[in-house]
């Protein structure tokens, strides 16, 4: 049986690919370098931004960005400023390797596509260092310290404030409208893209306070469950549509505070309660497998009915991964499948 869920590296690293780049082969670049100047604030540099892995120094305002991980070149382009390097996207993204919402607002600036490169196998160093880039965003990656050092002796390295894969949306636009010199820029950004999940949420008071949490499984190995934490965008995102992190996640969350996602026993399946579960599947077929799992069905959620087995990877990628750009895709596509199971959840 196929992987029910394709699930975020910090997740599961044996899934890395999996979820957030294309194939192994290079992608047909169309673009190499920057397709607009950056107009930063005055007097906005030099500024020194500490991370976990390091401190970037960036003197001038950047021209050639480079990026590493899953969405920082969204948060980019939305101050301004087209990327010349990006990872290849596959799982919810196009045949362009891309995702829809870049390419538009791309498309709106009037740029080109950025050089594309797949790091199913690690940050792809050579193939950066040949965009010789002024600045190289990371803040939403799983870089390795190793690779920090590498990239430092290219250009000033934006890595994540805390743990791997653990920035929030809000933290990456940050750190990035201040490696930019657009930090006015980003603060407003922040404000109108808040408005707007508070905005989409209001339209479905079903939501508000339900609790949820947000699963994985793996077919090949049913003795356990997966459950995101806290520290995992997932259940931020849900928790600012007006949802509420169980207690049993919140419980998993301060044992292992550093995880992106904690494995349950299956026989304590029945213990992992929440009015909503969401959770990944290639096809519908899939879920009654999982039910007829004598342990796995024993989630109380999954044996009332109350959940979203998600197929959709354009709709939910967004959750896993939200930017300013995507964002308004998951309130558009995947925010009614999620209120269509709450409506209905007792």
């Amino acid at each position: 049986m196929k992987r029910i869920t394709l699930v975020a590296a910090a997740a599961c690293t044996t899934l890395l690919a999996a979820c957030s780049t294309g194939p192994t082969d290079s992608a047909e670049s169309s673009g190499t370098s920057s397709s607009t100047s950056n107009n930063a604030a005055s007097g906005a540099f030099p500024v020194s931004i500490k991370t976990a892995l390091g401190t970037a120094t960036i003197k001038n305002a950047p021209q050639r960005v480079a990026v590493v991980g899953w969405s920082d070149q969204d948060f980019a382009l939305s101050l301004g400023v087209a990327p010349v390097g990006v990872p290849e996207i596959s799982w919810g993204g196009n045949d362009k390797k891309s995702t829809d919402w870049y390419d538009a607002a791309l498309t709106k600036m009037g740029g080109a596509q950025p050089t594309r490169y797949s790091d199913a196998d690690g940050t792809p160093v050579d193939k950066i260092a040949a965009l010789k880039p002024d600045l190289i965003l990371a803040t939403n990656s799983g870089m390795t310290q190793a690779e920090y050092d590498k990239l430092s002796k290219l250009a000033p390295v934006v890595a994540y404030p805390g743990a791997p894969w653990g920035t929030s949306w809000q933290q990456s636009l940050e750190l990035i409208g201040k490696a930019l010199g657009k930090s006015d820029d980003a603060a407003k950004l922040k404000t109108q893209t808040e408005n707007q999940i508070k905005t989409a949420a209001a339209k479905y008071p079903a939501l508000k306070d339900k609790s949820v949490a947000w699963a994985w499984f793996t077919p090949t190995d049913l003795s356990k469950v997966s459950f995101y934490t806290e520290q995992d965008n997932r259940p931020r995102m849900l928790k600012e549509l007006g949802m509420k992190t169980p207690d049993f996640v919140q419980t998993l969350s301060k044992k292992q505070p550093n995880m992106f996602s904690v494995d349950v026993s299956a026989e304590n399946a029945s213990t992992a309660d929440s009015d909503l579960l969401i959770f990944y599947v290639e096809n519908q077929a899939q879920v009654a497998e999982l039910k007829k799992n004598a342990l796995v069905a024993k989630i109380p959620a999954l044996a009332k009915g109350n959940y979203l087995a998600s197929t959709d990877n354009v709709a939910a990628m967004p959750m896993s991964s939200p930017t300013t750009l995507s964002i308004p895709t998951a309130l558009e596509k995947f925010l009614p499948q999620l209120a269509a199971v709450a409506a209905k959840a007792k």
